[in-house]
């Protein structure tokens, strides 16, 4: 064959195809998610095989692996008493709560380790929701931004790098932008969840949490959070939450979940310049886990092969539950 063009000629060896690679995967890439509890023991959470609740002691050891491994970023997420579950949420700005004390206690071991922190009721609501339900059942916007504002200010005073509204009401980026300026806290990035869809594969999260929606005192509880969250048919929608959430003073952009959504994140890539960040979350965790467990995949390769598929369709940054697994698998070559 009298070819001009052999695309073959730069796949010959491990060096040439080296060369010319276009993504790569590196351990200061990962978000390291993390679950804590009160609790002095480690649970191991059963639909995540390899994640757990953390006591704050076992936190700060698992968040010291991640760093000796590489990884520059954790974000966390508490399991709240249900004691301390009220209507309004309100335990989410205890400046003496879970995440602020563990906060503190990881800027105290580990001070060059990134902490993000989450913004959403949904941990400390007793309705399971990520804002405030009225008593005929609608989630309130405006008046769950405002205790955002306060949850947010409390997890900066507590050393938060990183503030990850994670509600979807409309106008949060810019309230707490405001509120975080306000209090002297300027230099406290948000990174924002702009596109985060009603999805299905949240489940081993709220698992994890206890944060799923839940009938509580009576009043009507909307049985999922497609008022909020959008709708996974929708594509351009993705862009204008993108719009607004750059012009409200989001520092990164993020979309969740990451696998089923690899368009949303190129169009985001495409839209804007903003470092783009893509949430690998529990459901897809899981499946990997289970048909690995069974034998069916090659968990090591189909990993790493997803995590470089989030970078392919442009996203800078991947929160990932394998972030430890995947940081020493790179290191191994």
């Amino acid at each position: 064959m009298e070819l001009t063009y052999r695309p073959r000629r730069l796949r010959r060896t491990p060096a040439l195809r080296a060369l010319v690679r276009e993504h790569q995967l590196a351990p200061t890439d990962f978000i390291y998610p993390l679950f804590v509890h009160e609790g002095t023991s480690i649970e191991p959470i059963g639909a995540m095989p390899g994640a757990s609740r953390w006591s704050l002691e076992g936190l700060v050891d698992e968040v010291g692996r991640a760093w000796d491994l590489g990884i520059r970023c954790v974000v966390l997420f508490p399991k709240v008493a249900d004691g301390l579950k009220t209507d309004d949420g309100a335990e989410c700005f205890n400046e003496h709560g879970l995440i602020p004390r563990a906060i503190r206690r990881l800027k105290e071991v580990h001070p060059g380790m990134a902490i993000m922190t989450d913004v959403a009721l949904d941990p400390y609501s007793c309705d399971g929701h990520d804002g405030i339900v009225s008593s005929e059942g609608v989630v309130l916007n405006d008046e769950t931004v405002s205790i955002l504002c306060q949850q947010a200010v409390a997890q900066a005073r507590a050393g938060a790098d990183l503030i990850g509204p994670s509600d979807m009401m409309d106008g949060r980026v810019g309230a707490i932008r405001e509120a975080l300026d306000e209090e002297g806290f300027e230099q406290v990035g948000i990174i924002s969840y702009t596109a985060k869809y009603a999805s299905a594969y949240y489940g081993p999260f709220r698992e994890a949490l206890d944060s799923a929606p839940r009938a509580n005192s009576g009043k009507p509880i909307p049985k999922d959070k497609s008022t909020y969250q959008m709708d996974p048919a929708n594509g351009r929608e993705a862009i204008l939450e993108c719009q607004l959430d750059e012009s409200e003073g989001a520092d990164i952009l993020m979309v969740k979940p990451a696998l089923a959504y690899l368009d949303i994140i190129y169009r985001l890539r495409q839209e804007s310049e903003q470092p783009i960040a893509a949430y690998n979350v529990s459901g897809e965790y899981a499946m990997v886990k289970a048909a690995a467990e069974r034998g069916w995949i090659d968990e090591r390769a189909v990993t790493l092969e997803t995590l470089l598929s989030f970078k392919r369709a442009g996203a800078d940054l991947i929160l990932t539950y394998h972030a430890c697994e995947a940081a020493a698998w790179l290191r191994r070559g």
